[in-house]
């Protein structure tokens, strides 16, 4: 230890954060504004290098890193809570509990998770095997879920299958009965936040021979997911979705993933009747770099503007308690889900915050030729040996840890001993101006 304290491996890890910081914050000003080297105004170059330390760490940064909003303006960089006084506090010593049900239903599967978060769907294709295998380890140490997506279902996953969620899309891309039957929770992805009434895509660069045995299709040629489900176009034909499933796999959970359109409420009350356990809303911050900007930029609703919607008429219409809703699309750091979760939702999915814990810069290279540099979002065999599963599902663990005591912390600073008291407490919200 040095004269501060620290360990000379906290010195090594604050040094090149400083020097990351140094050499990739937004560029001098000159006569003009120039764009940050790395990230954008709401993964500032701060958000990113404090994930990538909370993964090395299991805990926020302490050096000066701003790690729970970004520059964007807007949303939930214009929030913050309204705290106790210091005196009124919890103490540390007393527990806090995170966990969330994942079916209120009084029927059906009982499923509690520790934390109020799971995996976002990314698929094979898009992401390399070697993340999503990464990914179902992190899910099964800390009980909690991580989605397939929609590129199917790699034998690598089985050993973790208790914790994986399958996915059907539009595309109903490597679909298979078995893996229905082994999932806890099956999802039906009808739209999704970043690129609502588009349908998804994989481009041919990615779609490799074993991405094309997985998905069914031919090598090197582009696929596309439509939109919407040409077998959907009513409450009914969505319950008929659901009996396929719940025939398939009776004891499977059925999360329905819809975007946020200005009727998202409405969507939220259909599922519900045809019988979903949990609503999944995806706004329009997420997706990665594969995504239109001008898709995630003007169509679908922010999420913070969708979750009180959906919570509120949920309520009136005496449902609320029946449902678990969950969002997605922006979530970024511990405090985007408890504010999000104080907005109406029951918990949150993570998505590009699990990637940026593993080297994302957010270079939005995630669709082009190889892909990804950095191992992630590619199927070249040579650069998906860059991420070690075991490595990268340590990170994302150590991400959980640090997310988790921060909620906690948020909490006390409440007066609130579980974060299930906090769902829909949009009083303890106050609306922040700050500079962009």
């Amino acid at each position: 230890m040095d004269l501060t304290g620290k360990t000379a491996e906290e010195l090594v890890i604050e040094k090149h954060v400083e020097a990351l910081r140094r050499g990739f914050h937004l560029w001098p000003t000159l006569a003009f504004d120039r764009p940050p080297a790395l990230g954008d105004a709401r993964w500032t170059a701060d958000l990113i290098l404090a994930t990538w330390l909370q993964a090395e760490t299991g805990r926020p940064p302490d050096n000066g890193l701003e790690y729970r909003v970004g520059r964007s303006g807007g949303g939930f960089d214009r929030l913050d809570f309204k705290f106790l006084p210091p005196e009124q506090w919890l103490p540390e010593e007393e527990p806090v509990d995170t966990s969330i049900p994942l079916n209120r239903r009084p029927y059906d599967r009982r499923i509690e998770i520790p934390v109020p978060w799971y995996g976002a769907g990314m698929s094979f294709g898009s992401i390399s095997e070697q993340v999503m295998v990464a990914r179902a380890k992190a899910a099964q140490q800390w009980q909690t879920f991580t989605c397939t997506g929609e590129g199917g279902y790699p034998d690598s996953l089985i050993p973790y299958r208790d914790h994986v969620i399958t996915q059907i899309a539009t595309g109903m891309f490597g679909v298979r009965e078995e893996t229905v039957q082994w999932a806890p929770i099956v999802e039906f992805k009808y739209a999704q936040g970043a690129k609502p009434g588009l349908g998804g895509h994989l481009l041919g660069d990615k779609a490799t021979v074993a991405v094309a045995k997985m998905r069914e299709s031919v090598p090197w040629v582009s696929l596309f997911s439509p939109f919407p489900f040409h077998s959907v176009y009513s409450v009914e034909d969505h319950k008929k979705h659901i009996d396929w499933v719940k025939t398939m796999n009776p004891e499977a959970l059925v999360s329905v993933k819809v975007s946020t359109p200005t009727d998202v409420d409405m969507v939220a009350v259909g599922s519900y009747y045809a019988g979903a356990h949990i609503i999944h809303l995806d706004g329009s911050y997420g997706g990665t770099g594969a995504a239109p900007e001008i898709a995630k930029k003007n169509i679908a609703m922010p999420i913070e503007l969708a979750i009180p919607k959906v919570h509120r008429f949920l309520e009136q219409e005496g449902i609320r308690d029946e449902v678990v809703v969950m969002a997605s699309g922006g979530i970024r750091t511990a405090h985007d889900v408890a504010k999000a979760i104080a907005l109406g939702a029951d918990g949150c999915i993570l998505g590009t915050t699990e990637l940026i814990a593993l080297g994302c810069t957010r270079c939005s290279n995630c669709e082009r030729g190889r892909g990804c540099p950095f191992g992630l979002t590619t199927t070249d065999p040579e650069l998906s040996q860059l991420v070690d599963p075991d490595w990268a599902a340590e990170r994302i663990g150590n991400l959980y840890r640090s997310f988790q005591q921060q909620l906690q912390g948020i909490l006390r600073r409440l007066g609130l001993r579980s974060v299930r008291d906090l769902r829909g407490r949009r009083d303890l919200l106050r609306y922040e101006r700050r500079d962009a």
